[in-house]
C-alpha cells in the first residue's frame, strides 16, 4: 500500500512515466530470459546440442550480440512497397503486447490498471496484432508476404474464439472479469471443503486450460502453427522483405507475446500470483508475487517451446478443422457444463 500511496503523490505525466517504463522494462527482460532459456538453452539441450557459448559466460551475452547485429543492419525498403503500412506494421504488432501487458497483475498492487472489464480489455488489445501482421503482409509488395498475411488472419481469426470461449469458463466460476479478482477467487476457494491450497482453476477448468494453451500456441504462430511463416514455403511469409531494427521488433514481438499470454494463463488458471499459506494481499506479495509470476510463465513458455521444437506443422485444413470442429465444440461445452455447475452449486 505505501508504494499506491507514493505513486498517487506523483503528477499524472510521472505516474504515467514510470508505469511505461515498468512495462517496457517487464516486457524486454521476460522476452530475453525466454530467449536465453528456452531458446538458446533447453532446446539446444533438447537436442543434444550446446547452442551459443561464445558471447559472454556460457553464452549469455548472446542475445546482446544479435541485437547488436540487427541494429548496424541496413533498414530496407522495398521498390513497390507502401513505405508508410510497410513500416508502421512491426510497430503495431508490439504495440498489441505492451497494451496486453497492462491489464496483467503480478501482485495486489503491483499492476498497472484494475479495470472490472480486464480480460475483457485484454482479450481485445490482444486482437490488434492480427492488424499489424496483414499490415506487414499487404505493405511488402510481395507474394510470399501477403501469402503469409493471409494465412495469419485466417489463423489467428479461427483460434482467437476458442481461446475467448475458453476464458469465459473461468470468468463464470470467478464470477468476475477483474483479473485480480480471479487470483482473490482462486485463493479464497475450496475443492471439496478443503481450502488450504485455495482452488487454482486449472483443477475445475482443466479442459478450458488445455484449451487455452492450444489456441495460444496457435495465436503465436508456433509450430505446428507455423503456416504463416513456413520458411519453406513462404521464406517466413510476412517477415520475408524485413530486416535490422524492424525485424527484430518482429523478433522481440513473438517471445514478448509468448510471456505476455503465459501471464494471462497463470492468472487464469494457475492462480496468478497466490502462493499457499500466504495471503494473497499480504504486502510481501509485492514483492514476491513477480517472482512467482515469472516461475509460472517459465514453465508455461517452455510448453510453448516444447511443442514447437517437437510437434510437425499441420496442413491449413488440419489446422482450420481442429479449431472449427473440436475446440470450439468443447470450449461451447465446457461454458454450459459450467454454467449448470454454478447454478446447482
Amino acid at each position: 500500500m505505501n508504494a499506491t500511496l507514493l505513486l498517487a503523490e506523483l503528477a499524472y505525466w510521472q505516474q504515467t512515466g514510470i508505469r511505461v517504463g515498468i512495462g517496457l522494462a517487464s516486457v524486454l527482460l521476460v522476452a530475453g530470459a525466454l530467449v536465453y532459456m528456452h531458446l538458446f538453452k533447453a532446446v539446444s539441450f533438447m537436442q543434444s546440442r550446446l547452442g551459443p557459448m561464445e558471447a559472454g559466460p556460457y553464452g549469455s551475452l548472446q542475445l546482446l550480440a544479435e541485437v547488436g547485429k540487427h541494429i548496424q543492419k541496413e533498414d530496407i525498403f522495398p521498390r513497390n512497397a507502401d513505405r508508410f503500412v510497410f513500416a508502421a506494421a512491426p510497430f503495431v504488432v508490439l504495440a498489441s503486447t505492451f497494451l496486453l501487458v497492462v491489464v496483467v497483475p503480478a501482485g495486489p498492487d503491483a499492476l498497472f490498471i484494475n479495470s472490472e472489464l480486464g480480460i475483457y480489455l485484454g482479450l481485445a488489445v490482444s486482437s490488434v496484432s492480427v492488424l499489424g501482421i496483414l499490415m506487414a503482409g499487404w505493405g511488402s509488395s510481395n507474394k510470399y508476404s501477403l501469402l503469409g498475411g493471409l494465412r495469419a488472419t485466417g489463423q489467428l481469426i479461427a483460434y482467437e474464439l476458442p481461446l475467448i470461449l475458453a476464458v469465459v469458463g473461468v470468468v463464470i466460476q470467478a464470477g468476475t472479469m477483474n483479473m485480480a479478482d480471479i487470483v482473490y477467487a482462486q485463493a479464497n476457494g475450496e475443492i471439496f471443503g478443503f481450502g488450504a491450497l485455495g482452488n487454482p482453476y486449472i483443477l475445475t477448468q482443466g479442459v478450458a486450460f488445455v484449451i487455452f494453451l492450444i489456441a495460444m500456441q496457435a495465436e503465436l504462430a508456433q509450430a505446428p502453427f507455423d503456416m504463416p511463416v513456413a520458411e519453406s514455403e513462404l521464406v517466413t511469409g510476412y517477415m520475408t522483405e524485413y530486416s535490422g531494427m524492424r525485424f527484430l521488433m518482429f523478433f522481440i514481438g513473438e517471445f514478448a507475446t509468448a510471456g505476455v499470454f503465459a501471464a494471462v494463463a497463470s492468472v487464469l488458471f494457475l492462480g496468478g500470483w497466490y502462493v499457499p499459506g500466504i495471503a494473497p494481499d499480504a504486502d510481501i506479495m509485492n514483492v514476491l508475487g513477480p517472482l512467482v509470476m515469472l516461475v509460472k510463465i517459465v514453465v508455461l513458455t517452455f510448453l510453448i517451446f516444447w511443442t514447437r521444437f517437437t510437434m510437425p506443422r499441420f496442413r491449413e485444413d488440419q489446422l482450420q478443422r481442429l479449431a472449427w470442429k473440436f475446440l470450439i465444440p468443447l470450449a461451447l461445452a465446457n461454458i454450459v457444463v459450467t454454467g449448470v455447475l454454478k447454478v446447482t452449486f
